[in-house]
Parts: C-alpha cells; sequence; structure tokens
C-alpha cells in the first residue's frame, strides 16, 4: 500500500513539470492571441472611426458593420480576387513539390547534390516577402531589365506595362509566393514520403507496379494527411495574403483594384483608424477561413473513406478469384 502511495506521489511530481512547461505557451497565447480575438470581436460591434480630428464612437451598432461591409459588394470582389491569386500559385506550387519530393526520395535515380538542391529551393523562403516584391517590381517595370530583353530579341515591339495588366499582376504575384513556399511544401512531402514503409514500394515492383501506379496508388493516398495540411496552411496564408500585392501595387491593388487582397482591405480600415470595420471584417475572415478549412478536410475525408471501399471492394473480389 505504502509503495502504491510513493509511486503516485511520485509520479504526481513529474506530472507537475510538464504543467511548469505549458505554462509559458499558455500565457503567450492568452496576451498574444485569445485577448487580441476577444477585443476584436467586441470592437466589431461599435461604431468607431476618426472623421478628420474627431473621434466618433465607440458606439454600439451591433451587426451594422456586418451588414455595411456584405452590402457594400467590396468584400466578395476581394474576397475573388485573393482566392485566384492563391489558386495560380498554389496549383504549381503543389505540383512541383510532389515531383520534386518523389525524385529525392526515389532510391533507384540515386540523386547527386541532394544537399545542395534541397538548401537551394528552401533559400526563397527565407527572404522577406517585401525585399521579393521590390525585386519583381524593378524587373518588370516599363523600363525594366525583362521588358528591354523582351525588345532586344524581337519578342515585343514596344514595353509591355506588367503593372497595367489584370493578369500580369496577380500571375507576378502567383509567382512570388509559389517561389517562396514550394521549397517549404517540397520539405514537407519528403517527410512524408520518406515515412511510408519500403517494403510497400518493394512488394508492389514485385508485383509488377509501374512508377506511375506506386505514385497514384500507393504514395499519394499515404500522403494524404500531409496534403490535408498542406492546402489548409496554405489557404489560411492565402487569405492573409497582404504583403506581396500591397508592395508591388503600392497598396492601392490596380489596376482597377483587382489585385485588392482582404488583408489589404482590412489594412486600409485600420489606417483610416475604422476599427469597427476592421473588427468586423477581422470576423468575417475568421468565419471564412474555418468554413474553408472544414469544407477542405470534409471533402478530403470522403475521398478517403471512398478509396477505402474501394480498397476493401478489391481485396475481396481478387479473394473471391483466387
Amino acid at each position: 500500500m505504502n509503495k502504491t502511495v510513493h509511486k503516485s506521489n511520485h509520479l504526481n511530481k513529474h506530472n507537475r513539470w510538464g504543467y511548469y512547461f505549458l505554462i509559458p505557451f499558455v500565457v503567450i497565447f492568452v496576451v498574444f492571441q485569445l485577448v487580441p480575438l476577444i477585443s476584436t470581436i467586441y470592437n466589431s460591434f461599435f461604431e468607431n472611426y476618426m472623421s478628420g480630428l474627431k473621434q466618433v464612437g465607440p458606439r454600439f451598432v451591433g451587426f451594422a458593420n456586418f451588414k455595411a461591409l456584405i452590402s457594400s459588394g467590396d468584400l466578395f470582389v476581394y474576397f475573388k480576387n485573393t482566392m485566384i491569386m492563391w489558386a495560380l500559385g498554389f496549383v504549381p506550387q503543389i505540383l512541383v513539390s510532389l515531383l520534386l519530393g518523389a525524385w529525392f526520395t526515389d532510391p533507384a535515380l540515386r540523386l547527386k547534390g541532394q544537399r545542395f538542391f534541397k538548401t537551394v529551393i528552401y533559400l526563397p523562403n527565407l527572404i522577406m516577402a517585401s525585399a521579393f516584391s521590390m525585386l519583381f517590381f524593378t524587373l518588370f517595370s516599363d523600363s525594366g531589365p525583362v521588358n528591354s530583353i523582351l525588345l532586344q530579341i524581337g519578342v515585343l515591339s514596344k514595353a509591355f506595362k506588367f503593372m497595367s495588366n489584370v493578369w500580369s499582376v496577380r500571375g507576378l504575384v502567383a509567382m512570388m509566393n509559389f517561389l517562396m513556399w514550394f521549397g517549404n511544401t517540397t520539405i514537407l512531402l519528403m517527410a512524408g514520403m520518406m515515412g511510408i514503409d519500403q517494403s510497400l514500394f518493394e512488394a508492389a515492383e514485385v508485383d509488377g507496379a509501374s512508377a506511375r501506379q506506386i505514385f497514384f496508388r500507393i504514395t499519394l493516398p499515404l500522403l494524404r494527411p500531409i496534403l490535408i495540411y498542406v492546402m489548409i496552411t496554405s489557404l489560411i496564408g492565402g487569405l492573409q495574403m497582404f504583403d506581396v500585392p500591397q508592395v508591388l501595387t503600392n497598396g492601392k491593388g490596380d489596376p482597377m483594384r483587382s489585385s485588392m487582397t482582404l488583408i489589404m482591405y482590412l489594412n486600409k480600415h485600420l489606417f483610416s483608424k475604422n476599427y469597427g470595420m476592421a473588427g468586423a471584417l477581422s470576423v468575417i475572415l475568421l468565419i471564412i477561413t474555418g468554413i474553408l478549412s472544414i469544407i477542405v478536410f470534409r471533402v478530403s475525408a470522403a475521398d478517403e473513406v471512398r478509396g477505402g471501399r474501394h480498397r476493401d471492394r478489391d481485396k475481396l473480389v481478387k479473394e473471391e478469384e483466387s
């Protein structure tokens, strides 16, 4: 009995250390995330802005800020812009990352200098987005190096105005996001691929499966958790897209607001000290992010269930044939 009590006390002492180590995280979370979140939701129900040098509010207005944002139509336009630029960058990002991950983790290829190439593809992720944007702004300006080269080789007869064309600006934003993040995505996918049991690949090769069949029937299904994580985090990052289009278009979202994102729209309200509208937009962004993340998770989970049913059916057919 005494031994049991002594052992229980010993375990409780060890468990206390776990709670002690959690204290810094809990304090940081409460101070820097929970309190600002509650404050933002609270401010979203108030009219609180500057009119010249005069402070208007705070005055409780209920859902008036939300109604004003939705009825204006700008919210849907900027959401569409954000999603278009995110999709243009994410689709090539995931395809290139899957290809590079498959190459680097394939023992049959025996690629040389893997460490060097892994470092190189990850380096753009370390560069500040503002510096990247300034570089692209200089490269693709009307008198920049890209236009000069295209004019000299005869591809263009006159300088192309990259910053005045809707799709060229969107394409540049998507390209920068792709270059900055495909290295990080590649590393994550490679980690997932290296965690797959190699005996599965060996068994598939013995059964005569081709490299394409192995990739689509074994690698991709087992990578599903990592792919869901990458897609959700990329989606959240896309909704928070700000620095690249902000610097590239000087905060205007030109041409014709076609590159204005939701966070740039939020920044305009904060810059004009309209805290009520900014709070309401932040809450709407939180809701949109949650809904889209749930949709991605649900769709992926449904695909996994269907895939499991197909695999079970194929297994039963093979057993019956044998």
